[in-house]
């Protein structure tokens, strides 16, 4: 199959998982899922969530914060890298204004760092909530029309990749950091 014949393929694919025009109860649920993925979210929940946790919580909270950050930065060079534009469509608009390219999905790969880091670093039953969560986030994207599959596919696997590479350097990083800032993360 040529690249054309796959990229048809992702949109037929894409628009028949889509809800966004249709009124009802899926809907609502995929609105729902498609913001619970939303940065300035999880970047004020991590922030407020600080002085409320104790150190273990901390810790999770430390790592997916900069996880996130390092992953804005990926994704976002690989969005102006390829360009490709988002599905037509009218829900969305913050999105569609302020970030115009669709692949990949930084939602999706957000969802998934979060999942990842909390395997490795919170609770079970939390990280099991939040393997169940990250799917639904990528997929409500999908369905809100903001995305393809293959968007959040991309997205999906960059979230992992990055949150398995940050484990690999992540603890001199924050030590470095709080020994040039003076601020203990944990």
């Amino acid at each position: 199959m040529t690249l054309r014949g796959i990229l048809e393929l992702d949109e037929r694919l894409s628009r028949q998982m889509r809800v966004a025009e249709k009124p009802g109860a899926l809907r609502g649920f995929a609105v729902f899922f498609a913001h619970s993925g939303d940065s300035w979210f999880w970047f004020a929940a991590l922030i407020l969530l600080w002085f409320f946790s104790d150190s273990a919580w901390r810790h999770w909270q430390t790592v997916v914060f900069f996880g996130m950050g390092g992953l804005a930065a990926v994704v976002l060079a690989v969005k102006f890298l390829v360009k490709r534009k988002r599905p037509e469509g009218e829900w969305g608009g913050i999105y569609r204004n302020s970030d115009p390219h669709s692949f990949p999905s930084g939602h999706a790969a957000r969802a998934f760092l979060i999942a990842v880091v909390s395997s490795a670093l919170a609770p079970l039953w939390l990280a099991a909530l939040l393997w169940l969560w990250a799917p639904l986030v990528a997929l409500a994207r999908v369905a809100m029309g903001v995305h393809y599959l293959s968007d959040i596919l991309v997205g999906a696997a960059l979230g992992v990749l990055v949150a398995w590479l940050g484990f690999q350097f992540y603890p001199p990083l924050i030590n470095w950091f709080a020994a040039v800032s003076g601020f203990r993360f944990f």
